[in-house]
């Protein structure tokens, strides 16, 4: 329980009508949960306008409302607390109605397009392995310490997240370790959340049907760090050309990671084979049991975190060398048979798209060929479709377009738009299957043995979302199928 008062301490609304300081024992965003006791948050989403259901909400028996505007007839039993933006709002409550679990943590945000997920779940097992309790929030799963809490959301709404905090806090947790997305930092999911340090890791194309623009893509990545205080740390990838605008009004203590420009954070590649990465890092060789270029980012990110967190360097090198990445990111099986290789990774974006096909490139024997299965969801950025198909043509030898999930859009006119991408010189290698089952089983038929299957764009995913439903579906799993068929 917890009086309104209390909760307002870090946020001043507009407006306060009807009883001042109701008991307050729980926080929604959804009417239907609303009733005595609880407090009503109208917030104006993407479809819905929270603003439509307080009256639903009042009907519940609902102690509280927070909202945008004054409302006519208002019920005097009922407290209205109008605000200029209720889901600001919504962080800075939730986060004093949960004791402000945040502080009491030593917490961790990444962002970026690519290897956010990879990043918090290396960081995550990097700080159990060095014996702390510690919780994750990912796209893939949540977890405290080994207990797994299933993901809904890249980052949860305020409510969801400043309870999961709290839940960590209450088992013990020291340290945390969440991906921070772009919607999370517009739609104010992180507000009232206190940060040790944040981490940049990328920026490309990717979220443009939310954001409407790239620089407003990058305006939203550059809130995180713009909100941090002088106390933490930001680690930003400086071989990427916008890192230094996200450092440009932080108050953070400013730190780089890179391969190829000077940093604080320094790594050599040395050597990327499908058993591994071997890197010289502080003035060592190291060998890692991550794959590819991109993965030497990720430990870079995760190695300077860690030290900038108080770690001993040597005692980090030594843990990160064992530790494997997070689930559908280049996730491997060979099959008995013949020895193909079928990668399963959640690159769905281009610039994911050709750093997993590029990785390859770089680990494969001259006669192993690389036949790559990709999609692209329906009802997001549909401007990538005709580009990440042409990578795929391109960098492939042969490619199977199909469907991801397809959501509310039609899957053949989600391939039609794909198709566009591909160039004429590879027009002979391009096939289109739009079930995804067929599509991987027709990619494991045409492989010769020694090849290398890429099925890519859903990686840790357990569905597949059709006409608004789901279904299972595993990309891992339907290809280790038809390799098993191979046998018979």
């Amino acid at each position: 329980m917890a009086n309104l008062q209390d909760l307002l301490k870090s946020y001043q609304p507009t407006q306060l009508l009807g009883p001042t300081n109701p008991e307050l024992s729980a926080l929604t965003m959804d009417s239907r949960q609303a009733g005595p006791g609880v407090a009503f948050f109208a917030i104006r989403g993407t479809v819905r306008d929270g603003h439509d259901y307080i009256d639903a909400a009042v009907a519940q028996g609902v102690s509280a409302v927070f909202c945008e505007k004054q409302p006519e007839n208002a019920p005097e039993h009922v407290t209205f607390v109008v605000v200029p933006n209720a889901a600001e709002a919504m962080g800075y409550v939730a986060a004093e109605f949960y004791g402000n679990p945040s502080q009491k943590l030593k917490l961790v945000g990444v962002t970026g397009t690519n290897g956010k997920t990879t990043c918090v779940t290396l960081l995550h097992k990097l700080f159990r392995d060095l014996g702390y309790n510690a919780g994750l929030l990912s796209t893939v799963q949540n977890q405290i310490n080994e207990t797994v809490i299933p993901a809904t959301h890249t980052t949860p709404d305020a409510i969801t997240l400043q309870a999961l905090l709290a839940q960590m806090v209450k088992a013990g947790c020291t340290h945390a370790f969440m991906e921070v997305s772009s919607h999370a930092l517009v739609q104010h999911r992180v507000t009232g959340v206190q940060f040790t340090g944040a981490v940049f890791t990328n920026i490309t194309h990717d979220h443009l049907d939310y954001h409407g623009t790239f620089d407003e893509y990058i305006r939203a990545k550059k809130l995180f760090f713009d909100g941090l205080t002088k106390k933490a740390f930001a680690l930003v990838n400086a071989d990427d050309k916008r890192s230094m605008v996200m450092l440009q009004n932080t108050k953070a203590d400013k730190k780089t990671y890179a391969l190829r420009k000077e940093a604080d954070f320094k790594a050599r590649l040395l050597d990327n084979s499908i058993q591994g990465l071997q890197l010289e890092l502080e003035g060592q060789e190291v060998w890692f049991r991550l794959i590819g270029t991109f993965n030497a980012y990720n430990i870079l990110a995760v190695y300077g975190s860690a030290v900038l967190l108080g770690e001993d360097p040597q005692e980090v090198l030594a843990s990160l060398s064992n530790l494997t990445s997070a689930a559908g990111r280049f996730d491997y099986v060979v099959s008995a048979a013949d020895q193909i290789t079928g990668i399963v990774d959640y690159a769905h974006t281009p610039d994911a798209l050709e750093n997993v096909l590029q990785t390859i490139a770089q680990i494969r024997k001259p006669e192993q060929k690389v036949i790559t299965v990709v999609g692209c969801g329906g009802n997001r950025d549909a401007a990538k479709r005709p580009v990440m198909a042409d990578i795929a043509a391109r960098l492939s030898d042969r490619v199977i377009l199909t469907s991801d999930n397809p959501r509310h859009e039609d899957p053949q006119e989600i391939l039609n738009q794909m198709q566009v991408g591909v160039k004429a010189a590879d027009l002979k290698k391009a096939l289109s299957v739009v079930d995804r089952k067929e599509a991987i089983k027709t990619a494991v038929l045409l492989a010769q043995p020694d090849d290398i299957i890429l099925v890519a764009g859903k990686g840790h995913e357990t569905y597949q979302e059709v006409k608004g439903e789901r279904s299972p579906f595993d990309d891992k799993q339907v290809l280790q199928e038809a390799f098993a068929l191979l046998q018979k």
